[in-house]
C-alpha cells in the first residue's frame, strides 16, 4: 500500500508532487493521470513530505505525516529580504551570561524548532544532549583547563603554544572562565560515531538553534573548546557523558545575555568568484 494517498477529487494532475520529490519515487507517466507511487517507491522514500507541502490544492497527503501537524504556511510571516537581513545580522555570540537558569521547557521548544533544519537524505541523526546544571557546566570547564595545562607537557606542546592556550589557564586561575564563559548551560549535538552525515546535520541544526534563540530573549555561542576537547579525545568527555559508540558533533552555550547589542559590527567584504 502506497504511503501516500491522492484526494482525486481536489488533484489537477498538474504533477508538481512527482516534479519535486527529492528521490523521484513519485510519477506521472502521462498528462492529466494521477500521480503514482514507482515499484519499491515506499522503500525508496525518505518522507521528506516535500510532495505535500508543494501540493497547491492540498490533494496529497502521507500515511506518516498527518495534515493537522502540517501547519499551512503563513505568508504574512514570510521575511522581506531586508527583514532577513536584519534578522541574520542581528545574530551575536555571546560571552556574557546572567546567572538565571534558563527553563528546560524554553530550551526544549528551541530545540523542536532545530530539529527541522535539513540533513542529507532526510536522515534527521542529531542527537541532543544538555547539560543544564550550571554547577557541572562549570565542571567541565574546570576539567578541560587541567587537560589543557597537559598540552603543555606533551607531543601538543607546539600546538598549544601557538593557540595561545595558556592563557585560558591563566583566566582561569584568576577566577574568569573562558571556556564555557559563565553560561548557566551547555547544548550538545552528537551523534554515532559511523554516521558520516551527523556532523553536518549537527552544525546545520545549532546554526537554526542559536538563530532561533533571540526571539525567546536569549544569546548563544559555540564552544570551541569543548568542541576541540573532543577531537583530542580529553577525559572531559567522560565528564560529559555521551552514549557509547556517539560522537560529540558540536557544543553551544545559552543563556540570558548580561548586555544589548546596538549596532551591526562590519564584516570583511565577500572573497567571491564566478566560474
Amino acid at each position: 500500500m502506497s504511503v501516500f494517498v491522492i484526494d482525486e477529487e481536489k488533484c489537477k494532475k498538474d504533477g508538481i508532487c512527482a516534479a519535486t520529490c527529492p528521490t523521484m519515487v513519485i510519477e506521472q507517466k502521462e498528462k492529466n493521470t494521477f500521480p503514482t507511487m514507482i515499484e519499491d517507491g515506499e522503500e525508496m522514500c525518505i518522507n521528506c513530505g516535500h510532495c505535500m507541502a508543494v501540493c497547491p490544492e492540498q490533494a496529497l497527503s502521507l500515511k506518516t505525516m498527518p495534515a493537522e501537524q502540517c501547519p499551512p504556511i503563513r505568508k504574512d510571516w514570510l521575511l522581506s529580504p531586508e527583514q532577513a537581513e536584519h534578522f541574520l545580522r542581528n545574530r551575536r555570540s555571546i560571552r556574557t551570561y546572567k546567572k538565571e537558569p534558563v527553563d528546560k521547557e524554553t530550551i526544549n521548544r528551541l530545540i523542536e524548532i532545530a530539529r527541522y533544519a535539513s540533513s542529507g537524505h532526510n536522515a534527521q541523526p542529531v542527537h541532543w544532549h544538555v547539560i543544564w546544571d550550571t554547577d557541572k557546566v562549570h565542571e567541565i570547564a574546570g576539567s578541560i583547563v587541567d587537560w589543557l595545562r597537559t598540552l603543555f607537557e606533551g607531543d601538543f606542546k607546539a600546538f598549544a603554544e601557538e593557540m595561545r592556550l595558556d592563557r585560558a589557564i591563566t583566566y582561569w586561575e584568576k577566577g574568569i572562565d573562558v571556556i564555557c564563559r559563565g553560561a548557566p548551560h551547555l547544548i550538545i549535538a552528537h551523534g554515532p560515531e559511523a554516521d558520516i552525515m551527523a556532523q553536518g546535520a549537527s552544525f546545520i541544526a545549532l546554526t537554526y538553534l542559536e538563530l532561533a534563540a533571540p526571539s525567546f530573549g536569549l544569546g548563544t555561542c559555540w564552544d570551541g573548546m569543548v568542541d576541540m576537547a573532543a577531537m583530542f579525545g580529553a577525559p572531559t568527555m567522560d565528564l560529559i557523558g555521551l552514549p557509547e559508540g556517539h560522537k560529540l558533533c558540536g557544543s553551544m552555550l545559552i543563556g540570558h545575555p548580561k548586555f544589548k547589542y546596538h549596532r551591526f559590527p562590519m564584516r570583511n567584504e565577500p572573497k567571491l568568484t564566478w566560474g
